[in-house]
């Protein structure tokens, strides 16, 4: 019975390449040189290469270009904004400063900054200064509004996975490129993913990091390309500060719940410099109106 099947399956085969014509529409002959090379890792060492990442960045300043984008179709509308110029600051554990400006005429779009529990920012073409928690849900239906500096250092300043915490490694492939992917669970009484760590497996570099939040919620989705050397070997003889040698210069981050995505490309960036604590601090400007988010309008003062 087998062998008959066999000879039935060969048959049908040599009906589709031959009898019916060649099935093949198209043929794309990749040169050896130009094929990609899946690297082999594992995971302890995958693990390794991330915690001395995520360790080696106690601070940043970085100038880069800012692209918002707000909505998408599940809101029904989708808002792209113009590109700014924006400078960054930030700090371990949680401090990050960012300042928005347009990049010809060097007016302030806007000026955020986050402390960690507390976030501020000033929005000086509507006088308004707004102060809210970090851990605040979203408050507006407008998506731009709810953009916090907070989310940008969720993005930057990449947590420890540590030992105690339970971790899973699994293969990702697609047309385009072979990913590792280190899966950090939360425990508790029910087990929930806390967040994933993919591995580019061409550079082994890491491409991708998922934040999750309780019953699977993807909170943030951030992106990392173009790696680059930030710190050359004549550089550290001459004393710079110790760190990564190498930085991504393209990131993208996604709120799926917040419902907007930045597109950031890193124009210029120093790692591990003193940044003096007073930089992070966002005073409300003279005039401004004050709004404390998740108040009550009678709450809010001028």
């Amino acid at each position: 019975m087998n062998r008959v099947v066999g000879c039935m399956i060969a048959a049908t085969l040599a009906a589709i390449s031959c009898g019916c014509g060649s099935a093949v529409t198209n043929t794309t002959r990749v040169r050896p040189a130009e094929r990609p090379v899946a690297k082999e890792a594992t995971k302890e060492a995958l693990l390794e290469k991330y915690n001395a990442m995520a360790e080696g960045v106690k601070t940043l300043n970085a100038t880069v270009e800012l692209r918002p984008t707000a909505g998408s179709k599940y809101s029904g509308l989708i808002e792209e904004y113009h590109e700014v110029k924006a400078f960054l600051l930030a700090a371990r554990p949680e401090k990050i400063r960012m300042i928005g400006q347009v990049a010809v005429i060097g007016k302030t779009v806007f000026d955020m900054a986050s402390e960690g529990e507390t976030f501020h920012v000033s929005i000086p073409s509507k006088n308004k200064f707004i102060v809210g928690s970090v851990a605040a849900e979203r408050t507006s239906e407008k998506p731009i509004e709810n953009l916090r500096p907070q989310h940008l250092a969720d993005a930057l300043l990449w947590p420890v996975v540590h030992k105690a915490e339970s971790v899973l490694l699994e293969e990702f492939n697609d047309e385009n490129a072979r990913y590792y992917v280190l899966t950090v669970l939360r425990g508790g009484y029910q087990t929930e993913i806390l967040r994933k760590i993919w591995f580019d497996r061409a550079d082994l570099q890491v491409a991708r990091l998922q934040t999750f939040g309780p019953k699977g919620a993807l909170i943030s989705d951030a992106r990392f390309a173009n790696w680059q050397g930030v710190v050359s070997d004549q550089d550290r003889l001459n004393g710079a500060p110790a760190g990564p040698s190498a930085f991504p210069m393209a990131i993208s981050v996604a709120r799926p719940h917040d419902d907007y995505k930045l597109e950031l490309q890193v124009l210029k960036i120093m790692l591990n410099e003193d940044i003096p604590a007073d930089r992070f601090k966002l005073e409300q400007p003279a005039g401004a109106e004050l709004i404390r988010m998740g108040e009550s309008a009678e709450k809010k003062q001028p």
